[in-house]
């Protein structure tokens, strides 16, 4: 039978010694994590979604208010309407503004949007706006998360399958579960060099459909504008396949033209006035080429990044900056055209609503034609963008998120 091994002074001092490096590397990782610096409060409540609203209200008084400076639009999935502000995304009760859910992180939040039934928020860190959570609408439960390089400004538009979160130098496409499906643009340290097809450039505008992403840039050395097509699932996300890319066929004041929306793998894009026309919707295929053309009765709002148009049934809405203009979605034919409007619109019992000065003009979604107004008293000058869930109309003003119903307070 052998003897027992016997511990020495040294064994012991060598094993001390190793619980100690764990210990202090096991510190460092905590210190460094985010983890440390993120505080999430969830709840567990039932959530029910309101009911349809059967008709727009007579009128409309204040609900509540709260500051959400890193949304573009009034944020709100079922019956929690989520405010983003600071460093803290908050869930609140639709009708009374209460606060549900909370997370907070010790960075600031670039933007925040509503998708696939969570909050998606993108925080700020040394490589820009690159720190990426979804949070559940209802509960504020954590689930996907990504980090990547970024730049210091980030817009994201959800085009229904994936979000584009759009930079000047850089975009990247996220799925459901905020895994890239693509990465274009400015490369700090690539992995494969030369994936990318163009360097130098900046980015105007993005939008997709299911296949194509349409993005408008302008490259270093090039007389105007380019855009340029690409497959939204190549087999790498750091290898962009093109499937087309030429520059406008006119040089843009000001990088004024953008993507106004992209259907069935055809792209709208809106050129304001200039050596080849007033302004106008210049519509191309899925090869580039350009299809058709259609004049707008006048330009699009300066120097302001509004997005491409949203969808409302068969009609698609884009704010210029100045105006609201409906399209057909077939062929992108402006259908009828509401002058002076603050924003973005939502829908409504079937109707149209638009901010207008003071109020909320009722539209007819046929006709464009104003059934009447909701006055609306907003003291702000600040942009004015709608968002409707059940009978309760949330306002995006400034850097301010309010809600409007029939009763007011409750």
């Amino acid at each position: 039978m052998l003897a027992p091994e016997r511990r020495t002074r040294a064994d012991l001092i060598v094993a001390a010694v190793l619980v100690v490096a764990v210990l202090v590397a096991a510190c460092v990782v905590w210190l460094r994590s985010d983890a440390r610096g993120t505080t999430s409060i969830t709840w567990d409540g039932a959530a029910t979604a309101p009911p349809v609203a059967e008709s727009v209200p007579d009128t409309l008084m204040e609900s509540w208010r709260a500051p959400s400076s890193a949304t573009a639009q009034a944020v709100v999935i079922g019956d929690t309407a989520a405010t983003a502000d600071g460093d803290t995304v908050v869930g609140r009760d639709l009708r009374t503004g209460a606060e549900r859910w909370s997370y907070q992180r010790d960075r600031p939040l670039c933007t925040a949007i509503g998708a696939w039934g969570s909050v998606v928020s993108v925080y700020n860190d040394p490589r820009g706006c690159g720190q990426v959570t979804a949070l559940d609408a209802k509960s504020g439960i954590r689930g996907a998360q990504r980090s990547s390089d970024a730049d210091s400004e980030v817009h994201l538009v959800d085009t229904g399958t994936h979000l584009i979160a759009l930079g000047d130098t850089r975009l990247e496409m996220w799925r459901s579960d905020l895994v890239r499906t693509i990465e274009y643009g400015r490369v700090d340290a690539p992995v494969n060099p030369n994936a990318q097809p163009r360097s130098g450039c900046v980015f105007r505008s993005a939008d997709a459909d299911d296949s194509h992403l349409a993005v408008l840039e302008q490259c270093a050395g090039e007389p105007a504008e380019r855009l340029t097509l690409l497959d939204t699932t190549p087999e790498d996300s750091q290898k962009p396949e093109t499937i087309a890319s030429s520059i406008m066929p006119a040089a843009v004041p000001d990088g004024d033209a953008q993507i106004v929306a992209v259907v069935d793998d055809h792209t709208a894009v809106y050129l304001p006035p200039g050596p080849d026309g007033g302004a106008r919707l210049e519509v191309f295929d899925a090869s580039g080429s350009l299809v058709d053309r259609h004049e707008l009765p006048r330009e699009a709002g300066s120097g302001v990044y509004t997005g491409p148009a949203e969808k409302f049934d068969d009609l698609l809405l884009w704010w210029t900056g100045i105006d609201t203009i409906a399209l057909d979605t077939d062929d992108f034919t402006p259908l009828w055209t509401v002058e002076g409007t603050l924003g973005h619109g939502s829908e409504m019992a079937g109707s149209v609503l638009l901010p207008v000065d003071d109020a909320i003009a009722v539209v007819d979604p046929l006709t464009g034609g104003i059934a009447r107004t909701i006055e609306v008293e907003r003291n702000t000058d600040a942009t004015v963008s709608l968002s409707v869930a059940g009978d309760t109309v949330l306002e995006q003003r400034g850097d301010d998120m309010v809600a409007l119903t029939e009763s007011g307070p409750r």
